[in-house]
């Protein structure tokens, strides 16, 4: 019973971040939700495949928690619970750090600036590692063999929006200065030599 109440407020936490922040935004006329808008090609095949993904993966993780599958000893279990909350943690300092330039997606339209202070000064996409530690967090509390397709496919299209879409965005956008971030601080974390 303690895992689904922690299960349950992991995911509360963590959707309830990212909705107030959309909200937030939505109050001062911004646009967070960009993803697939105004695309074509791969990169829309690419976002609108993540945004599917993002909506199939919670809705496997409340049933798996409703249900209660799982097969993990309680050990295993306990370091889900820790790395679903560090999850939520590591998610919610980036979208505070990244303030007004946060966007889910890119968008070609909106002048945003590079953020690489905080959070960002550790990994270059702190709100996508975020997500996948959630995600293995629900998955080790509650495994299940449908989570885990759901939860490894949203991960690798999570990868492919970086590396296909936001970092050739932001390589276009900001060039040089946007290198030199990449060179000094890793895809998810740490920091190069």
């Amino acid at each position: 019973m303690i895992f689904k109440v922690i299960g349950f407020l992991i995911l509360i936490t963590f959707y309830g971040c990212y909705f107030a922040k959309m909200i937030s935004q939505k109050k001062k006329g911004i646009q967070t939700d960009q993803i697939g808008k105004g695309k074509s090609g791969g990169t829309k095949t690419i976002e609108v495949t993540m945004k599917i993904s993002t909506y199939l993966v919670p809705f496997a993780e409340v049933i798996s928690i409703v249900i209660g599958t799982t097969v993990f000893p309680i050990g295993l279990r306990i370091a889900g619970a820790c790395l679903g909350g560090a999850g939520v943690v590591i998610f919610t300092i980036s979208v505070v750090t990244m303030r007004d330039s946060w966007r889910a997606g890119v968008s070609k339209k909106d002048r945003t600036e590079l953020v690489t202070n905080g959070i960002y000064q550790i990994s270059r996409n702190p709100a996508f590692l975020g997500f996948d530690l959630v995600y293995i967090g629900i998955l080790l509390m509650f495994f299940n063999w449908i989570l885990l397709v759901l939860s490894v496919f949203a991960a690798i299209m999570f990868h492919l929006q970086i590396v296909k879409v936001e970092e050739k965005f932001l390589l276009g956008a900001f060039g040089v200065e946007y290198l030199c971030y990449q060179n000094r601080v890793r895809q998810y974390i740490g920091r190069t030599l």
